[in-house]
């Protein structure tokens, strides 16, 4: 039988009334061996709860602090392996997704994104899970400006999402979302642009680190990402799970910044020259299209795609002011985050 969390089902934009228990109850998450997952593992274990991860076979494992009794092997497209994963568990935490803005096949987001949040979410009711935080994005939402950063009421329609990417997360949002009204306790929360240590794969936004701190960005476009450390974005789960209300969600974000001063601190840290060319989107469209052939050939993720060219066309700025007021929850100075994924990328030996 499941650990639950609650005896009664929780009605949507109700508050999380649940007695303080003397033991935190256990925590799956899935997506544990990427980058925002191993944040998420070691925030749960530091507040004591018991952890446990969902993995896929292919998945490495050098970033998961977990024993490997507390790992379970398995697909979110393949129901029978969550047979068996949600005994004793209390919490669910679905940060799993297949994160790139270009696949050569672009069904496979949506399968990974669209039906796994399904099959997830599905097995969790069957097993009467407590309490979920499905890990969405602010890729579901319109990106607002530095005057108007966008907040939590800014959807976006389905049809107006640039790029599969962004379209796959906004589909399984409304998933999750339909799902917490027909009853299922699911909190929505919705991550900026983590930076930190542990960026394994690279994430795009760790791919522009890493090239910027070894001199492959020598110009720049006029655009600008909400920036907040990893760690804090894993702690606004916890938070999430603590005081989150069914059915809403949350921006977990941080500080609002033009690329032109993320590329410059990085150029800081690192001792070498900020990229002082700025070029219109419409010059790297050329080099998108290379980029995108040689991808098709090689199966590789080109640096620069159509999809984010189009995205980059406007700031993506974002307030968490909500989380903020309604969880407790904090984001350290961006620059922070530069910090530490500088000396990760490091260690790892990227930046040679």
């Amino acid at each position: 039988m499941s650990h639950e969390m609650a005896t009664h089902e929780t009605p949507i934009g109700a508050p999380d009334t649940r007695p303080a228990t003397a033991s935190p109850p256990p925590v799956l998450i899935t997506g544990a061996s990427g980058f925002l997952g191993s944040a998420l593992v070691r925030a749960f274990r530091r507040e004591g709860h018991p952890v446990k991860a969902l993995v896929r076979a292919t998945s490495p494992r050098t970033t998961v602090d977990l024993d490997e009794r507390d790992i379970f092997v398995g697909d979110l497209r393949d129901a029978a392996s969550l047979e068996r994963i949600f005994d004793g568990i209390g919490i669910l935490v679905h940060a799993a997704a297949d994160y790139r803005l270009w696949a050569r096949d672009p069904s496979e987001l949506y399968q990974a994104n669209v039906d796994g949040t399904r099959a997830i979410l599905s097995a969790a009711r069957a097993a009467k899970v407590g309490r979920i935080v499905y890990t969405s994005s602010v890729a579901t939402l319109v990106p607002g400006t530095a005057a108007t950063p966008s907040d939590e009421d800014a959807t976006q329609n389905v049809q107006a999402v640039v790029g599969h990417y962004k379209r796959s997360k906004t589909m399984a949002e409304h998933v999750a979302s339909d799902m917490a009204r027909d009853g299922l306790p699911v909190v929505i929360v919705n991550p900026s642009t983590p930076i930190g240590p542990r960026d394994i794969k690279p994430t795009p936004t760790g791919r522009i680190i890493v090239q910027a701190a070894t001199g492959g960005i020598p110009a720049f476009v006029d655009t600008g990402l909400n920036l907040a450390h990893v760690d804090d974005v894993a702690q606004g789960h916890v938070l999430a799970a603590r005081h989150g209300r069914i059915g809403e969600r949350y921006i977990l974000g941080g500080h609002n910044v033009p690329l032109a001063e993320m590329l410059a601190e990085i150029a800081r840290q690192t001792g070498r020259r900020a990229p002082s060319v700025r070029l219109p989107v419409g010059a790297i469209v050329p080099v998108a299209a290379v980029a995108e052939a040689m991808a098709r050939v090689t199966g590789r993720t080109p640096f620069v795609s159509f999809d984010a060219l189009r995205m980059a066309r406007r700031p993506m700025f974002y307030t968490d002011a909500k989380a903020r007021e309604r969880l407790h929850y904090r984001a350290r100075p961006w620059q922070d985050g530069i910090t530490d994924a500088l000396a990760w990328f490091e260690r790892m030996g990227m930046l040679r």
